[in-house]
């Protein structure tokens, strides 16, 4: 687990996480300004799972040229 970019990766899927409960928390008000709030919340978390989607890949096939 001494991994940096195992680390980072792990991170950024938490991340993502906490987003998308936020989002789903917000969605559970029922107003019209919590569905704006929980869409806005459901763009970041996309954002944020192509950048952890993104480092997982990196992170797999760096450690697929390393051979370990």
């Amino acid at each position: 687990m001494e991994d940096p970019l195992l680390i980072i990766a792990l991170v950024a899927c938490l991340g993502v996480l906490v987003i998308l409960l936020m989002g789903i928390n917000s969605f559970r008000k029922g107003t019209a300004e919590a569905a704006k709030q929980s869409n806005k919340f459901m763009r970041w978390r996309l954002i944020a799972q192509f950048g952890a989607v993104v480092l997982i890949m990196i992170f797999v096939w760096v450690r697929g040229q390393s051979g370990g």
